[in-house]
């Protein structure tokens, strides 16, 4: 491949380099996210910023962990890990929102998604429709036991991931309209519990990189709650998520130090 940075020493999307991230790495969609979320970590440093990717590393448990944010949708979120993990990373958990389909995961719950419905562009240029996009098993234990430390209303199972987010908020807008309407309605007869943007894009191509992966949500409201004439609380407090991933990824560093 051409280097595009010609010579800087860094990835060229993320600006990053080697020995410049933890080979823990917390992902999330938005860039001020990231400040905020470094300050969980122990002396965390400022690494680099560059399109929608923004850079803290710091440690936790004596261990280098980072975290960047990865943008919006699979395509960025992609190039991120991809680059992430040719500076050394091995270990991805996304953090991020999500909206409720049923009519059990309510605004402020949180889902550890097991697996992700492909229902986006981007990992169909890394494997075939029928290859299934799902966590790693270890991770999705450490996001349990942190969510059962932290006390979060927690679920885990399939989140649906798509590429519009208009597409499913305004579908019959849409030219495709009835046909996204009747895969939602197929998705939620099938069990998915939220619906977001990136984690079957991160399972998918952990997998061809042979990295570990995992997602967990926070659900900010639910629409199909809203339609039945149910409460429908808005929540976009997204301490309860960090604070989980914080503890998943301490139990990542002991187990592995076990």
């Amino acid at each position: 491949m051409v280097d595009y940075t010609e010579g800087a020493g860094y990835q060229y999307h993320t600006h990053v380099g080697k020995g410049d991230v933890g080979r823990y790495v917390i992902l999330t969609g938005d860039p001020g996210r990231c400040e905020y979320i470094a300050s969980f970590f122990d002396d965390p440093k400022f690494v680099a910023y560059n399109r929608e990717y923004n850079c803290y590393t710091g440690t936790l448990n004596g261990e280098k962990v980072s975290v960047i944010s990865h943008g919006i949708g699979g395509a960025s979120t992609a190039i991120c890990v991809e680059e992430l993990a040719k500076c050394g990373a091995d270990t991805f958990i996304r953090m991020g929102t999500s909206g409720g389909m049923q009519d059990d995961v309510i605004g402020g719950d949180v889902v550890i998604a097991s697996g992700a419905i492909r229902a986006e562009g981007t990992s169909k240029e890394y494997a075939p429709i029928e290859y299934p996009a799902v966590a790693t098993f270890d991770v999705v234990t450490a996001l349990v036991q942190g969510a059962k430390k932290t006390g979060a209303k927690y679920h885990v199972g399939v989140a649906q991931c798509k590429d519009s987010f208009f597409g499913q908020h305004e579908p019959e807008t849409k030219p495709v309209g009835p046909e996204l309407l009747y895969k939602w309605d197929a998705w939620i007869k099938c069990g998915a519990l939220c619906s977001e943007m990136e984690s079957s894009t991160l399972f998918v191509v952990g997998d061809y990189l042979r990295v570990r992966t995992g997602s967990i949500l926070l659900v900010v409201a639910n629409q199909e709650r809203a339609k039945k004439g149910l409460s429908n609380p808005q929540v976009h407090d997204m301490d309860i998520v960090y604070k989980t991933t914080i503890e998943a990824v301490k139990n990542l560093i002991e187990w592995d130090k076990a």
